[in-house]
């Protein structure tokens, strides 16, 4: 099988940037150096910093399990898409590798859903970071940082892919030095070596009610909190696709994602749970200032509204970016409106961008006016949206590696670890956590929603394909051309 048949696009004009008709594909913008810190800084998302603390609060020292056990599934979840997306790179990623091994009615669902998903991480994320603005400087209004930044990082997406590129290097530079100076400080202050700290050893792990003071419950609690946290890694296989080399970038993120996901996530909560009590009050507010404070850190609440503030921006940021390349290979794939899938001369999907941005902007305007009724019922319809993602990985690396095998088992670069067990594995795990989810009531309508949302799109994209015309012929694909002309 052919590099063309495996993307499902044309084969590329001789000056590789459009063709005879006058289209443009995606650019090659991002180094290798981009992709390797936006996989770095992907792991450390805001919820990161923001909602460990009530997972601390529900679990107790035993948070750390939580997240080790979330981070494993997170890890198989990684290899398998890690695997599918070395062999075929692609702006659509998942949503791709859906459509070739289930149909085209699984691309669209899992395509639509996160972009949905991503839309309203926009919304959230630009609400969080102006709250932090406007708790600095208290005269200003919410939606005009809202307003800010949502301009600021739609033009930043809108000129080149290059410009996402540089802002989310820096972004990730920032976080991975901030993560990586807490840990070192935590940890020296766990043996003894911090001025002015005693070393606590084991008394906080096993005191206040031991190691599991909520018993079972409390960790499942936690473990539900944690999955969750791990939201945005995908974003690194669909900025691949842009990269000067896909498959070595793909590899590479991969392959260390389980140094990264052990270090930032169970490291830090390990520090965390070891050097303060878990049932301290100032842990639920921010774990994280709560540590600086203990250490004596100067101003530590607002050196870690800052490290937020990042967190936020970066993650806007990466969203527009992975929403825009999401309904760009949904609608090269013949999946949505055609109209929005114009590409510029310089390799902007600019429609995609300023949907995807216009879409972030209303519900945050839904937040503002409605709180409590339209803007939950947002973040409810996409509350277990992730797991749907991470079961379409799962069920589409089972049936696509069997076909690779078979028909390009020179493009098997990353390799799904003890298949098909893992993948097994990873499925069975999944589907525990939405069982578990049907025990708590705020995720037991999460989930429900989220149920209606996949069901919807599912019997949409099944009418879609039993009764409309494909056009992949006319529109391209993924690595050669564009769908459309360009603007």
């Amino acid at each position: 099988m052919t590099r063309t048949e495996l993307s499902d696009a044309p084969p590329p004009s001789p000056g590789g940037s459009g063709n005879a008709r006058g289209e443009h594909a995606l650019a090659h913008g991002l180094k290798q150096r981009h992709l390797s810190m936006i996989a770095l800084g992907g792991v450390i998302g805001a919820g990161l910093f923001v909602g460990s603390g009530a997972g601390i609060a529900a679990a107790g020292p035993s948070i750390v399990l939580a997240y080790a056990a979330s981070g494993l599934l997170v890890m198989l979840v990684m290899r398998m898409l890690g695997e599918m997306s070395a062999a075929n790179p692609a702006s659509g990623s998942f949503s791709v590798h859906a459509e070739r091994a289930l149909g085209p009615w699984a691309g669209f669902t899992a395509g639509w859903i996160y972009w949905t998903l991503l839309c309203v991480a926009i919304a959230t994320e630009a609400t969080a970071a102006a709250d932090i603005m406007v708790s600095w400087l208290p005269g200003s209004e919410p939606w005009m940082w809202v307003a800010l930044f949502m301009a600021l990082f739609c033009l930043s997406n809108l000129v080149a892919v290059r410009n996402f590129g540089e802002t989310e290097f820096w972004f990730a530079a920032l976080k991975v030095f901030a993560i990586t100076a807490f840990l070192l400080l935590g940890l020296f202050a766990v043996v003894g070596l911090m001025p002015g700290v005693d070393a606590p050893g084991t008394s906080n792990l096993t005191g206040a009610g031991g190691f599991l003071p909520e018993g079972t419950n409390g960790l499942v609690v936690g473990l539900l909190a944690s999955v969750f946290a791990y939201g945005g890694l995908e974003t690194v296989t669909i900025a691949a696709a842009e990269s000067e080399d896909p498959v070595r970038g793909v590899a590479k993120a991969v392959r260390t994602a389980m140094w990264r996901i052990a270090v930032f996530y169970v490291g830090s909560m390990l520090v965390i749970v070891t050097l303060i009590p878990w049932d301290d009050k100032s842990v639920v507010s921010g774990p994280y200032a709560a540590v600086l404070d203990h250490l004596g850190i100067p101003a530590a609440a607002q050196v870690m509204n800052t490290v937020v503030l990042v967190a936020l921006l970066s993650a806007m940021n990466a969203n527009i970016y992975g929403a825009s390349r999401m309904a760009f290979s949904l609608i090269a794939r013949g999946q949505g409106p055609r109209f929005l899938g114009r590409v510029s001369a310089s390799g902007v999907p600019r429609r995609a961008v300023i949907a995807s941005s216009v879409f972030g902007f209303v519900a945050v305007l839904l937040n503002f006016w409605w709180p409590e009724t339209v803007f939950q019922w947002l973040l409810n319809m996409v509350g277990a949206a992730t797991l749907v993602v991470w079961g379409f990985i799962s069920v589409s690396q089972l049936v696509s590696r069997r076909r690779l095998e078979r028909e390009a088992p020179e493009r098997l670069v990353v390799r799904m670890w003890a298949f098909p067990v893992l993948t097994w594995v990873a499925i069975l795990g999944i589907l525990s956590v939405l069982g578990l989810m049907l025990r708590e009531g705020d995720t037991r309508t999460q989930l429900a929603f989220t149920a209606c949302l996949t069901m919807v799109l599912i019997v949409i994209g099944l009418f879609r394909q039993k009764y409309l015309p494909r056009e992949d012929s006319r529109t391209g694909g993924e690595t050669g051309s564009a769908p459309v002309r360009s603007d």
